[in-house]
């Protein structure tokens, strides 16, 4: 087999991916001990990357042709900076295939697409018990926003506040 670091190939997610894509998710659900909050389906996937107006972009990593990473990502906005950032939402590489510097390249890949498209701020979450993640987070430059904490609302407290919004 050749080393994986010289054949990896990272090509931008395709309509036919789709399954790839949700198997993949499915494996960094099951790394990250959160395979119960997979609800996404392939049809999910298909309408938020591939619609008209997709709400997100995804990359794959191969080698030899067989998927064994993904980055999924967005577009957001910094008033601060006034531009536009990218945020990694899901980056995952297979166990197997893990210190190659995979990940790396494909930090590197959406860190080019960032600044190709005028972008300010690349940024992502990492949980933070993922050591393997952080040193090579750090090792690319990255800083941790300590002094942040994210908030989210889901499901029934999601519900709960848009209920409080007036009609139109």
């Amino acid at each position: 087999m050749s080393s994986p670091k010289q054949s990896v190939r990272i090509e931008p997610a395709g309509r036919t991916d789709v399954t790839v894509l949700l198997t993949l998710i499915r494996e960094l659900a099951a790394y990250e001990n959160m395979s119960d909050q997979v609800i996404a389906t392939e049809a999910d996937l298909s309408r938020a990357l591939f619609s008209s107006s997709p709400q997100a972009e995804a990359v794959l990593a191969w080698h030899d042709d067989k998927p064994v990473g993904f980055a999924l990502y967005f577009h957001t906005f910094s008033t601060f900076v006034g531009k536009p950032g990218l945020y990694l939402e899901d980056m995952f590489v297979r166990p197997m295939y893990r210190r190659h510097g995979i990940g790396r390249q494909l930090l590197a890949h959406l860190a080019q697409l960032a600044v190709t498209r005028g972008c300010g701020r690349f940024e992502w979450s990492v949980l933070n018990w993922n050591k393997l993640a952080i040193g090579i987070y750090r090792k690319v430059g990255a800083s941790p926003m300590n002094e942040w904490t994210v908030y989210r609302l889901s499901g029934n407290t999601l519900s709960a506040l848009a209920s409080e919004s007036q009609p139109k």
